[in-house]
Parts: structure tokens; sequence; C-alpha cells
């Protein structure tokens, strides 16, 4: 036999060797409508079990499963892929039955499934629940909640991606003694119970996070806990999250290698009294961070000691004390960041944190990091490689702020609060003797590049009504301020001049709303405030304001997602129209002032 075809021979023997000796993954069905004739491999024969299907499976195969809800607990012992037909409608419903509901012992890929847990903070409860060693859990595309934790993983390697995670006391609970990584990404974390934490991590010496491109909010009343707590672990990589109105957004344990904390968004944290704690908690740890913006945050936005922390090109805006400890990098920015809807940021996605085209933050962050265009990275959540491109909007500035007036023998002073917008260029002042009036050319006074306006003092005119808008650099027109109603009445003693702007209680905005909206007031002279919010009814739903307070401008929120702020126990409020009513008594006792307007709030 010629060598050639002997070598052929031996090739085909081989391949049919090889062909009787491999296990051909499988796959196999699940459905409420199927006849339910193992092995389950068509739609017609679909299991209606998840766990039935499960049990028949070998190793690699895969089960798809159909719309509907399936009441039962998993345990899954075989490496398989479970997917489901959609997340909003293929539902494993746990309620009410083992504290686990789905427990992994082996490798496993799950994704497009609503999991509801045994029930929302249930001590020891937990949707999926893996801990065998060196095994690589999943998960993607899934809805999650109504559990004490999300996702519990012991020493196995974790991928979990665009997960929306909802009424749990902690997201992931994550330990490990051995070499593993736990990669989080675009994951979208939303807890409501005060002691919360979206990602908790207690010993895992060993182990890499990879925590990227994730939301993670609290809608306590007072914030969840911690938004991440890190106990002793290797290294972490936090890039392009954001994390808000937690008592501490992240809190660093022992970290063994280096933390690094890039492009992330950390705000409205909330203190509770605790006054050592800031937004970013670490002591002695080699902590980098940069191209982050802090924001509106109680006590210290960081807090930490040199010479763990290296800190630069980040972006500090109205935290009530930007750092403690430390000192600000040479390239750090104290500036507001123009983002495009800037609002405390709840569950229901009513803010946008991209920025506007102006913005201080654009292109300032570490220029040895770069956007995913190519250009130096922006400071933010939407910066550097793990980022996003979008185009810059140009939007007009906010409408000025808190106008008062001062008259005196000869001039009237009205003044403002500065606009913080980088682009700022002037001011317009429009004025009428009528209450509502609308702004146009015929109206305009004044165009100032400082926030006051000052005029001669009429003779015959006893009454104006001012607004201002904010203009920018590019020539867009904020809308008009509150309005500013000053009465010519009367001369201070001793030329000291005096406030006699008018008492007015503003309509509320934004208006409708959901959850939460904002009730200004001014005051022509000190009183006794009481503000109160009622249902349609006229029963009493909230006292916002009630307290003492001076002549001035003044706002208050009202938060439908709190509960209700003078009865804490009752739940948050119907849609529906509600009722807000100002008090306001003077000296002696004498009542000068009342005033009551509709809102609309709609869920």
């Amino acid at each position: 036999m010629k060598l050639k075809y002997f070598l052929v021979l031996l090739l085909a023997l081989f391949i049919e060797h090889l062909t009787f000796n491999i296990t051909y993954a499988t796959v196999r069905y699940v459905s409420t409508t199927g006849s339910s004739t193992p092995p389950y491999t068509s739609w017609e024969t679909a299991s209606d079990s998840i766990q039935k299907c499960i049990n028949i499976c070998n190793f690699g195969d895969t089960v798809y499963v159909a719309n509907g809800v399936y009441k039962e607990n998993l345990v899954i012992n075989t490496a398989i892929s479970l997917i489901g037909s959609s997340m909003d409608s293929t539902v494993i419903d746990g309620t009410g039955l083992a504290d686990l509901t789905i427990v992994v012992n082996t490798n496993i890929f799950i994704s497009n499934f609503h999991i509801c847990g045994k029930g929302f903070n249930l001590t020891n409860s937990c949707i999926i629940w893996a801990t065998v060693q060196n095994s690589i859990i999943n998960v993607s595309k899934c809805k999650m909640g109504e559990s004490s934790t999300g996702i519990g993983c012991v020493s196995a390697t974790l991928f979990a991606s665009d997960l929306v995670m909802y009424s749990l006391f902690k997201g992931f609970v994550l330990l490990s003694s051995l070499n593993n990584d736990y990669n989080i990404k675009r994951c979208n974390i939303v807890l409501s119970d005060e002691g919360s934490r979206c990602i908790d991590v207690g010993y895992a010496a060993n182990s890499n996070f990879f925590i990227y491109n994730n939301i993670m909010l609290s809608d306590a009343i007072y914030g969840s806990y911690y938004g991440i707590y890190l106990g002793a672990i290797k290294r972490i990589h936090l890039f392009n999250n954001v994390i808000g109105r937690f008592l501490v957004n992240i809190n660093f344990g022992d970290i063994i290698d280096t933390a690094f904390i890039y492009n992330n968004l950390s705000l409205y944290k909330g203190s509770r009294g605790l006054s050592g704690d800031g937004s970013i908690y670490t002591e002695n740890d080699l902590t980098v961070i940069k191209n982050n913006i802090f924001k509106e945050n109680d006590d210290s936005a960081v807090r930490g000691f040199p010479p763990y922390v290296n800190l630069d090109y980040n972006l500090f805006w109205e935290n009530q004390n930007d750092l403690y400890g430390l000192s600000y990098g040479d390239s750090d920015i104290v500036a507001d960041p123009m983002f495009v809807k800037d609002t405390i940021p709840t569950s229901n996605g009513n803010y946008d944190f991209h920025l506007q085209k102006y913005s201080p933050a654009i292109d300032k962050g570490d220029p040895n990091i770069l956007d995913l265009d190519g250009s130096r990275s922006d400071i933010g959540m939407y910066g550097g490689p793990f980022g996003e491109t979008y185009t810059y909007q140009d939007l007009a500035p906010l409408a000025p702020r808190n106008l008062s007036a001062i008259v005196d023998s000869n001039y009237i002073l009205v003044k403002w609060n500065k606009n913080t917008e980088a682009d700022t260029a002037y001011y317009k002042v429009y004025r009428d003797t009528v209450s509502g009036f609308t702004i146009d050319s015929t109206k305009l006074v004044s165009s100032p590049k400082d926030t006051f306006f000052v005029q001669v003092k009429p003779h015959n005119i006893r009454r104006y009504v001012y607004k201002v808008t904010c203009v920018d650099k590019q020539g867009n027109e904020s809308k008009p301020s509150e309005e500013l109603i000053v009465n010519i009445t009367s001369v201070s003693m001793n030329g000291y001049p005096m406030i006699v702007s008018d008492y007015i209680l503003y309509q509320n905005y934004p208006n409708p709303f959901n959850p939460s909206t904002k009730i200004g007031y001014q005051l022509k002279s000190g009183g006794y405030v009481k503000l109160m919010v009622y249902d349609i009814k006229g029963e009493l739903v909230s006292v916002l304001v009630n307290k003492e307070q001076n002549a001035g401008y003044y706002e208050v929120e009202f938060n439908v997602g709190n509960g209700l702020l003078s009865v804490p126990d009752i739940p948050g409020l119907a849609s529906g129209i509600y009722l807000y009513r100002i008090e306001v008594i003077g000296a002696g006792r004498i009542p000068v002032y009342t005033e009551m307007k509709k809102m609309l709030l709609i869920k």
C-alpha cells in the first residue's frame, strides 16, 4: 500500500474513533404550553418545569425557556446555559419558597429572566447562590429583586452584566480565598433599605474586582448605608459608575495592591450625623482617584490620608467639604460640571449626567487617559476608554434664582444669585407693572453682566414687577426667573434701606412631577412660617416647613418617594391633584399672609 493511501486510511479511522467519543450538546425547551415529554427537545414536547428539564441535562446543554411564570426554586448541578425569552415576561418566581431561589453548584450561564426571590429583606434569602470553588458564574440581561441578596458568590469567578436589581438589602455579596476575578458591568442597582449595600465584599485578599459602567443608587429616605463596601481585597478597578445617595458611597478596607477609581460620579451622599465619613472613605490603602466628579456630598467628598491617596484631575462642586486629610491635586477643579439634567438621581431615571457642550470637565482629565474618540479624557462617568462617545448639547443656562429688592429714598436695587455655568455671558432684566407679564423686547430694561440692576425710584409708579433671564456666550437665553414684585410705598429710617418685596407663594416646579418637586416662597418680613401639603379631600399629607424664618426667598423639596414626611410610616402617595398652603404669622401672633396652590403628581 502506498504511503499516501495509508495515511488517508489512518486519518479516516481517527476521525471515526473521534466521532464515536464526542458527546454532542443538546438544545432543550421549557414552556407552560408544551406536552412535557422528555427529553424536551422541541417546543411541542417542552417541559412544563425548568427544574425538570435541568434534571436530565448533560454538560454543555442549552435550555430555552418560553414566556410565562415558573413558580419554583432551582438547583443546578450540571454546567448548562439557561436562557429565557424576555427579561420582562419570563419569570422565575421564588416568592414564599426556599431561602435560595437558584442554587448553582457548577459553571452556569443565565440570561433573559425576571427572577423574584423569597421576599424583600428576608434574612438569609438570596436569588442566585454559588459556592463551588473555581466555578464560573455568568449572569446577564436579567431583572431580579424581592430578596435579601441578589447574587451571593464565594470563591467563584463572576461575570455579571446588564442586570436590573431592585428591592434588595444587598445587590452582591462576594467572598473568596482563591485567585478569582469579579466582574460587574452595566448593572442598574437601586436599593431602598437604609442599611443596604449595593456591593458587599468581605475577605477576598487574592481577588481582583472590575466594576464598570454601573448605576448604583439608594431610594431610601435617608440613604442606604454603603454603595460599595470592600473588605480585604487584592485590587479594584472602579471605572465609569454613578454612585449616589448613600451615607458612604465607597468604603475601602485593606487593599493589598491598588484601588483605581477613574471617571466615576459620586454625589448626594447623606450624612445622618456620621461626621467622620466621606463620599469616598479610605485611610490606609494605595488609592488612585482621577477624573471623577464629586457633587453635593454632605460632610466630605473624599476622606483619606497621604501618601496612600493619589488624587488629581477631579471636579468638585457644592460639597459640604471637598476633602478631609487631603489637599487638591494640581489639576483638580472646583466648578459647576454643567450636566444636561442635574437632579437628584432616583429609580425613575429622571436625570442625565452627560456634560453640556461648554462644561469645564470636557478634556480636563488625566492627559494620559483618552476618550473613545482619541481626545483627552473628560472628567466624569462618560469619559475615558470605558465611557461613551456622544454629542455635547449646547443648552440654555438655568433661570436666575433668589431675586430680591431694596428700596431707598432715591433708588431701587434688584439683585439675584450668580449663574454658575462656565459660558455665562450676561443677564436680561425685564420689568412691568402687572404680575404674570410675558417677557419681550418691549419689557427689557437692562442687560447687565453683574447680578444686580439699579434704577432711579419713580415718583408716579407705586409697583414694579421684575423678571431676569441669563444669556450664555452663544446667545442661548434661559427661562425667566421667578417673579419679583416690588411695592414702592415706604423709605427706610436713618438712611438704611428696607426690603419691600411682597409675600409670594410660587407655583411648584416641575409640575406635573414625579417623585419630587420644589416649592418656592418669598417673605416680605420675618415671621413664623408653616408650609403644608394636603390631598384633594383636604387631609394633611405633610408639613414641609414649621419654623421661624427671616425675610427672603426660600425653597423646599416635596418628595413622594420619601413617603410622608410628617407621617413616615405611611407609604408613598398615589397620582392625583394635591394642594400646598402657606401660613405666615407676623409680630404679635397676627396672620399676615395665607395662600394655597395646586400641584399634580403623575406616577
